[in-house]
């Protein structure tokens, strides 16, 4: 099926992707191997749509496509959530910098002219 072919391309444009990522050192060990990890479990999950069956039977869901999106909305609110904890951290610092600037140009005036 089209789809199939789509999602699959996806999947390896992405894992391709995240390894270039991981070599610039932009992505570190843990989060390229959850991404190497999702991106072929979907690849699986694509090409032989029997496993989510599986899966959905052994955790007690009615249909593989079911399990596949409510793990799939379990995810989405985890990485939203870290997302969150990075924008609240990043805020943080500017906050913290911001502060220590404006003191240094107080203490300093002259030296900023």
């Amino acid at each position: 099926m089209l789809i199939q072919i789509l999602i699959i391309a996806f999947a390896v444009f992405a894992l391709f992707r995240a390894f270039m990522k991981f070599r610039a050192r932009e992505l570190s060990i843990s989060w390229f191997v959850f991404w190497l990890i999702f991106w072929v479990v979907l690849g699986i999950g694509v090409i032989l749509p029997q496993t989510t069956e599986v899966v959905a039977k052994w955790v007690g869901v009615g249909r593989g496509v079911d399990v596949a999106i409510y793990f799939s909305i379990v995810l989405l609110f985890y990485l939203v959530f870290r997302i969150f904890l990075k924008i609240q951290s990043i805020e943080s610092n500017i906050t913290k910098l911001t502060r220590e600037d404006a003191i240094r140009e107080v203490k300093e005036p002259e030296k900023n002219e």
